[in-house]
């Protein structure tokens, strides 16, 4: 171009912009903004599945209330076959998990929505909260036993200060690889979806071969928001199973 700018104004990282729902630019703590709206978005659509869909309780069941009791026992599955029977009273918990991190996951592939999971600030609070939740959980349950959890036994016994050292490492890395897998495949994948699009509007005749790319990338981008809520819940079974299983 004449200016020396290039045709192509692709902003990808716009979309990740937190903005005020009500005008201005300056986001408070109390502030609502477009992460407000669609973090509320994300439980009135888990209500709707789990309250409105299985309202009717029969026994030829609607579609609705045949998602929700599939949704219901593959999670309960879940729980019991990784973390076990003794977890399995810790269920409602994670499938809250599940069922908020699904929908806020594929909410954000509708157009012009907002991928709250695409927030380090949320999938942080989410892996905090698992974290802590978790650790308390170990001490109430064990007491001070549950520090066997970094202490390998079956270990040589020279080592085992050395896997301790490592194990205790690991253990408060936890919340931090659990938030940023989350966050960084949700960013990705929006990001590059961008950037295609961005291309459909700039090559011309050949703006089918953009979009073909953006309607791959969007089928593939709705199966990593269904993997992503599975990987984020059954790290937490894991979690859960260390806690009520501290013993190597």
């Amino acid at each position: 171009m004449a200016d020396g700018t290039s045709g192509f104004n692709i902003k990808p990282m716009d979309q990740f912009t937190v903005k005020p729902l009500f005008g201005g630019d300056v986001v408070h703590w109390y502030t609502p903004t477009n992460v407000t709206l669609w973090m509320a978005l994300t439980v009135l659509a888990v209500t709707a599945l789990m309250v409105w869909g299985s309202r009717g309780r029969a026994l030829v069941p609607t579609r609705g209330q045949s998602l929700a009791e599939m949704t219901y026992g593959f999670i309960y599955k879940m729980v019991e076959d990784v973390a076990g029977r003794d977890a399995v009273r810790f269920f409602p918990y994670i499938m809250t998990i599940f069922v908020f991190v699904f929908f806020a996951n594929v909410l954000g592939l509708i157009p012009f929505a907002f991928t709250t999971t695409s927030h380090i600030a949320v999938t942080a609070v989410l892996a905090l909260a698992v974290f802590l939740t978790v650790t308390a959980l170990g001490f109430i349950l064990h007491g001070a036993s549950f520090l066997k959890l970094f202490w390998v036994s079956s270990a040589p016994l020279p080592l085992r200060p050395v896997l301790a050292l490592i194990e205790v490492i690991s253990y408060f890395v936890r919340p931090v690889s659990h938030s940023i897998r989350l966050a960084g495949a949700m960013m990705a994948g929006h990001a590059v979806a961008k950037v295609f699009a961005g291309f459909a509007a700039g090559v011309g005749a050949a703006f089918f071969v953009p979009i073909l790319a953006v309607t791959a990338l969007y089928a593939l981008e709705l199966l990593v928001a269904v993997i992503q809520a599975y990987v984020f819940t059954i790290l937490t079974c894991v979690y859960l199973k260390d806690a009520l299983h501290p013993a190597h």
